[in-house]
């Protein structure tokens, strides 16, 4: 029998597109920041939710139920694929508070890193007790790893399921997070805990707006046989040009563990959105989500780019259908659709 000292160093990291059991959301109500917006970003997160159980199982996590359930069931939404868990949440970004799962070795850990919100800008109190909580309470099937002396969140890593992780050193190396941590112990640390081949650090990138000291999953993300789909930007008035230019740049140098150079794709940077108060907002096409067959990517009512968008994510996911989802309420809250979701690997949901 493997024991579980064995059975860690066989776990990988899996990347995004492979088999899920389904998505984890953590809905908005009245006690987040969503309030004065409610209505509007309900139906948001109505039809993502729809989207993920049309083909895979959704685990909704709410203070109140009745409320999500009641959003679906009138939108015709496959309920039978829908999993209802009843827990007091400060907000509603799941990517950054859910489990970070591991497979191999016939089971799936559940990583239950630290969630301080982005470095202590938010409460974080009842998020960060989400993943605990959903384990005990039976909702997710496999082991518990407490890795709650590690600040990490799920939207500012990248896996491509071989060994090779991508990050951002802003977000990383931020002091408010592991600041009596090096770059050399982080790595080191993230190489022992997800048995990594090469861990890859951009040093550049940022999106106007963005709380998470530039989170890879807004700017940069891993795609099958070894490509990237990056954010670009070719106008030199746009104030991200310089930083995004130097991030292709940076990126057109790193190589796999095996020394090959990356498939870029490029991505169009959405035209400008700002909020009431005229402050940029972080619009990005890199916030989509893999899912079994779908992947959901965020549109902003710009019909060029995010047909656009649409048919570059089909180039580096041509088996997968493209699905666009207006994401214009969740980026006035500074997320988008990858943001709110978290994929759990198969046989790891109760039904």
């Amino acid at each position: 029998m493997t024991t579980m000292s064995e059975c860690r160093q066989e776990q990988r990291l899996p990347a995004e597109w492979e088999e899920q059991d389904g998505v984890m959301l953590a809905w908005p109500h009245r006690d987040t920041d969503w309030a004065y917006m409610l209505d509007e970003v309900t139906e948001c997160f109505t039809r993502i939710a729809k989207a993920i159980a049309d083909e895979e199982k959704v685990l909704i996590v709410a203070p109140d139920v009745e409320v999500p359930r009641g959003c679906l069931a009138s939108a015709g939404a496959k309920m039978d694929n829908v999993i209802f868990v009843t827990s007091p949440t400060n907000d509603t970004w799941a990517r950054d508070f859910g489990p970070i799962s591991l497979t191999g070795c016939g089971r799936v850990a559940f990583c239950d890193f630290k969630f301080n919100a982005w470095g202590l800008k938010f409460a974080a109190d009842k998020d960060n007790l989400v993943t605990s909580f959903l384990y005990k309470k039976g909702a997710l099937r496999g082991d518990y790893v407490n890795c709650l002396g590690f600040v990490l969140e799920g939207g500012s890593i990248e896996s491509d399921g071989k060994g090779t992780l991508l990050t951002t050193s802003e977000c990383l190396l931020s002091p408010n997070r592991n600041g009596g941590m090096s770059r050399d112990e982080i790595e080191r640390w993230l190489i022992e805990r997800f048995n990594l081949r090469k861990v890859l650090w951009l040093d550049h990138g940022y999106l106007a707006g963005d709380d998470t000291d530039s989170h890879i999953d807004t700017l940069a993300r891993l795609a099958p046989n070894d490509t990237i789909l990056y954010v670009g930007c070719d106008d030199p008035s746009d104030e991200h040009y310089e930083s995004l230019q130097l991030m292709k740049r940076q990126l057109m140098e790193m190589t796999t563990p095996d020394g090959d150079r990356f498939n870029l794709i490029e991505l169009p940077l959405p035209d400008a959105v700002y909020d009431e108060d005229g402050m940029r907002l972080p619009a990005t096409y890199a916030n989509f989500l893999v899912m079994n067959r779908s992947v959901l990517m965020p549109s902003y009512g710009q019909h060029q780019k995010d047909i656009l968008a649409s048919q570059i994510l089909k180039i580096a996911f041509p088996d997968h259908e493209i699905k666009m989802i207006d994401c214009r309420a969740l980026i006035k809250q500074h997320g988008s659709l990858h943001c709110v979701t978290m994929q759990l690997p198969e046989d790891t949901l109760p039904i």
